[in-house]
C-alpha cells in the first residue's frame, strides 16, 4: 500500500553516474559524551584521568611521550577490566608544575609524531610507487 509521499523511481540507464545524495544538516549540534574525566582525588601535581574507548594503543604511546617530560616523576596507565572501554592515566609532576599541561603537552607532541609518520610513511610510498610503477595496486 502506497503513502501519498512515496513516488515510483525509474532505473538508472546503464553507464549513468550516481547523482550525490543531500544530507541535510540536523537543526540542533549533537554532542558527543566527553571522552576525557579528570578522577577523584587529583591535585595541580597529581592527578588521574579516565578516556572513555580507549585501549593499550593510546595508554601506552601517551605514557611514553608524558615521561619523556622531565618535569614528570611519574605515569603510568592502566586498563581496569578488558571488557570496559576505558584506560586510565595517572601522572605525577615535580615541584609545582601542573599535571593538565603536562597532559597537553604530551597530547600534542604524541600528534605531531603521528604527522611526522605519516609524512615519512607517504613520502616513502609515493617514491616506492614511482619507481615501481608495475606494482602499484589498481582499484
Amino acid at each position: 500500500m502506497a503513502q501519498d509521499n512515496d513516488r515510483e523511481m525509474p532505473d538508472a540507464a546503464a553507464g549513468a553516474e550516481a547523482e550525490e545524495a543531500t544530507v541535510e544538516e540536523p537543526a540542533a549540534p549533537i554532542h558527543e559524551k566527553q571522552r576525557l574525566r579528570l578522577l577523584p582525588g587529583s591535585s595541580d601535581t597529581a592527578a588521574s584521568f579516565a578516556f572513555d574507548r580507549e585501549d593499550h594503543t593510546l595508554g601506552n604511546a601517551l605514557r611514553y611521550m608524558i615521561m619523556k617530560n622531565p618535569d614528570v616523576e611519574f605515569c603510568g596507565y592502566s586498563i581496569p577490566h578488558p571488557s570496559e572501554p576505558v584506560m586510565n592515566i595517572r601522572i605525577q609532576t615535580w615541584d609545582d608544575v601542573s599535571v593538565f599541561e603536562v597532559l597537553r603537552k604530551g597530547l600534542n607532541d604524541l600528534a605531531e609524531l603521528c604527522d611526522v609518520v605519516e609524512d615519512k610513511f607517504t613520502t616513502a610510498r609515493d617514491e616506492f610507487n614511482d619507481k615501481n610503477p608495475d606494482r602499484i595496486s589498481k582499484r
